[in-house]
């Protein structure tokens, strides 16, 4: 899929199906994401913090801006659970990105950490670590979900994915049975896509088509998105949106198909000429 929609190329460029996706690997093109000190168990209070480094073990202090941030951090749960799409702090002198953090489950996360280099035309890249939070878990199976209610919004999403081939997605926003207009700009667009690959949480990340959006513009009720799964399989999909300047999350879970039209002759039963004999 269209990795971070961009302004930011987030090893975000459409990638071709049959290519390594992003998010799998602590390592990238040369940085390294250092292992994350977090709290060890739930509810504890405490502070989430990690390095971009060199592969020679150097902390990185400078960043490309892109979508009005140096760096998005992504957390979520192997399951799917418990989403979060927040910006840490970077203390320039040291390198370390932080943030205060608590955990409300426990179980393993995946944190992602996605950024573009400050060299000249450099790409995003996106680096991850798993993180053990101690504690009961009970993990969450995943089920098609295409409408999701969130802080009284209901968020539908339309369209297919076609592993392989770029598929057209649309969400729209309602409040009380009335189509919401008053989407407002986050982070450089009017929504922001995250995808997940279940199985190994191979990162995908989306943003709206169209044009940057200016201070004060709105949109709505539908944000349309352009889409390449690299394979078939379920993706777990979480829309963030801008409301009163109030940011929400809409999870919903979707499989990609594989397009039967290219397939067809693996189906058809071959003649005697096919047969070489």
């Amino acid at each position: 899929m269209n990795a971070h929609g961009n302004g930011h190329d987030s090893g975000s460029e459409t990638q071709p199906a049959g290519h390594a996706p992003n998010g799998v690997s602590i390592d990238a093109n040369g940085y390294v994401l250092s292992p994350v000190q977090a709290p060890e168990t739930v509810a504890s209070e405490g502070e989430l913090s990690f390095q971009v480094q060199t592969v020679a073990g150097d902390a990185v202090t400078e960043f490309a801006e892109a979508h009005e941030k140096d760096l998005h951090l992504i957390v979520v749960r192997a399951d799917g659970a418990n989403f979060r799409h927040v910006h840490p702090e970077l203390d320039a002198t040291t390198g370390t990105w932080s943030l205060p953090w608590t955990w409300d489950a426990a179980g393993t996360y995946r944190v992602y950490a996605d950024f573009t280099p400050a060299a000249k035309g450099a790409s995003g890249i996106t680096l991850t670590r798993t993180v053990n939070v101690a504690g009961d878990f009970a993990p969450i199976a995943t089920e098609t979900k295409r409408t999701a209610e969130v802080d009284g919004f209901t968020v539908s999403l339309a369209g297919d994915l076609i592993a392989g081939a770029s598929s057209d997605l649309t969400v729209s926003v309602e409040r009380g049975g009335k189509p919401v207009t008053t989407l407002e700009p986050y982070l450089g667009a009017f929504g922001h896509l995250v995808a997940l690959r279940e199985g190994d949480l191979a990162y995908l990340h989306v943003h709206a088509e169209g044009a940057e959006p200016h201070a004060g513009d709105t949109a709505g009720p539908e944000i349309g998105f352009a889409a390449e799964a690299p394979t078939a399989g379920r993706y777990l999909l979480y829309f963030d949106f801008q409301v009163n300047g109030i940011v929400h999350t809409a999870e919903f879970v979707i499989d990609a198909g594989l397009d039967a039209g290219a397939h067809d002759d693996v189906d058809k039963p071959h003649s005697d000429d096919d047969s070489g004999h």
